[in-house]
């Protein structure tokens, strides 16, 4: 499966508006001028409007008078963070993107109690992988918010992934509880974990997918190896979800699928009210685009 053709379907949708919070970044707003020429969706762009500006003029002129760009200014980053997430919030927009600000103020808008966008589940990172040689997406979870998920959080973040995974039209996605081995171990929490997730699984605890687990990675993703150390499951060999069981084991998946098997990748925070595009500066301006593709296909 091809990232680009999350691009096309994210087209299909009309009335997308997405809020950039804190937009005066050249990086962002090349990922913005992009979609806007796709006629992906319109953008509310928070932050300094004067630099805002500059850069669409220095670098985007085709589309820096658009109709579908609205610039509003704010003096800080952090009112800029507010007032993008307060736009989602009274439904002005369906996506909040993360501009040139730190993680963190923007995640402090999000979990306000009064304008946030808190649901009472646990917010996560979900990564959706064309990987090279592949005829399916890999998605990776969770990679960049949760620390040492525990069960009950594993759960919640099984549950996110499997909801973009639907949205970008997965059926019926397969998920892998991934370990170092693939029995269950005392001594090895993420064993327990895998087990127990696939067994609130069958009796229909977590739902629209089928969960298996312990898997360690080979025979998580090669039927060949799963086949020659006698594994039978549906999910063995076919995963399209990969649940870690620390954000060290995902984060280290992540980086390795983009340096080592030069794979494409859009992600995207799950859990909120709405999806949220968490940029980093070592994005692509492509990888942006995908990203922005994938929160506006996981809108809908």
């Amino acid at each position: 499966m091809k990232l680009d053709s999350l691009i096309q379907k994210a087209t299909q949708y009309e009335g997308n508006t997405v809020a950039v919070a804190a937009a005066e970044d050249e990086e962002v707003l090349e990922a913005v001028a992009e979609a806007v020429k796709r006629k992906m969706a319109s953008f509310l762009l928070f932050g300094d409007k004067e630099n805002i500006l500059q850069i669409l003029d220095a670098h985007h002129a085709d589309v820096a008078n658009s109709d579908k760009l609205t610039i509003i200014h704010a003096e800080s980053p952090a009112l800029a963070a507010e007032l993008a997430v307060k736009s989602v919030k009274e439904k002005k927009a369906s996506v909040l993107m993360k501009g040139n600000i730190p993680t963190a103020v923007i995640l402090k808008a999000v979990l306000n109690k009064e304008y946030g966008l808190r649901t009472g589940n646990v917010l996560s990172h979900v990564a959706v992988f064309e990987v090279p040689g592949f005829d399916r997406y890999t998605i990776v979870t969770d990679a960049a918010m949760n620390i040492e998920p525990d069960l009950n959080q594993k759960a919640q973040i099984t549950k996110n992934a499997v909801g973009i995974a639907r949205s970008i039209g997965v059926a019926m996605p397969k998920v892998a509880a991934i370990a170092a081995v693939e029995v269950v171990n005392p001594a090895m929490q993420a064993t327990l974990d895998a087990a127990a997730l696939t067994q609130m699984n069958q009796r229909g605890q977590i739902k629209g997918c089928i969960v298996d687990g312990p898997l360690a990675l080979d025979n998580a993703v090669s039927a060949l190896a799963a086949e020659h150390k006698g594994i039978k499951s549906e999910v063995a060999g076919q995963a399209d979800i990969l649940l870690v069981p620390t954000i060290e084991v995902g984060n280290t998946l992540y980086k390795s699928l983009i340096y080592f098997a030069k794979a494409k990748v859009g992600a995207v925070i799950a859990g909120a009210k709405a999806p949220i595009v968490l940029t980093s500066r070592a994005d692509s301006a492509e990888s942006k685009l995908y990203s922005l593709a994938l929160a506006i296909c996981s809108a809908k």
